[in-house]
């Protein structure tokens, strides 16, 4: 007997809004049952395929990773990244790609240390992947690309945007990562200068 899922349910499964599953049924992407009482049904096999749960391991290399991120805490409570996850969502869909995981997370695009990004490196090392999904170059990393683009292509995982034209939304979200750079960097700098001339002060008293 087929399991059948609430839409609450299937969208927690798939990491997107409950709203983005019925666009989906608007276009077809996604087909629903209904109970008698006009309430929308998923199967559970149809949320195992978006998904990336499968029972065999893919034949051909259609396994797809999403990765969505947003600068700030302010952005994603907004929905911003939970729009983001959707359109790359529909974006796999239409291409017929398996999702096999979805990353997305709140950090800066200069930030090496993102918990996120290292755990989808661990899923290319793994070769459990074949593609990293992504709508910008700048989502994955704001410099140094092609230090990326060859880690994930040693283990045959090749990074996929959709969008070649950077938003002005991002740019903005440059501006404030560079700001927030040069902040970082001011704070080091007076915190060193301030222990020096403590040290200083300390040498001459004795």
């Amino acid at each position: 007997m087929t399991n059948l899922l609430s839409i609450k349910q299937a969208a927690k499964m798939l990491c997107v809004s409950q709203e983005t599953l019925r666009n989906w049924e608007k276009s077809n992407s996604i087909f629903p049952v209904y109970t008698k009482g006009g309430h929308r049904r998923y199967k559970q096999e149809d949320i195992d395929a978006l998904a990336g749960v499968a029972t065999e391991q893919p034949k051909t290399k259609n396994r797809v990773a999403i990765y969505a991120r947003v600068s700030t805490s302010d952005q994603k409570t907004k929905g911003d990244l939970e729009r983001q996850v959707g359109r790359l969502t529909t974006e796999a869909i239409k291409r017929k790609l398996t999702i096999v995981s979805v990353f997305d997370e709140v950090a800066s695009g200069m930030n090496d240390k993102r918990p996120k990004l290292h755990k989808m490196m661990d899923l290319a090392i793994k070769r459990e992947m074949d593609f990293v999904l992504i709508e910008h170059k700048d989502r994955l990393t704001r410099f140094m690309l092609d230090y990326l683009v060859k880690f994930f292509g040693s283990y045959d995982v090749e990074i996929v945007w959709t969008n070649e034209v950077i938003g002005k939304s991002y740019e903005q979200e440059l501006v404030e990562d560079i700001l927030s750079l040069m902040a970082s960097f001011s704070s080091k700098i007076y915190s060193k200068r301030a222990k020096d001339n403590r040290k200083k002060k300390k040498e001459q008293q004795q």
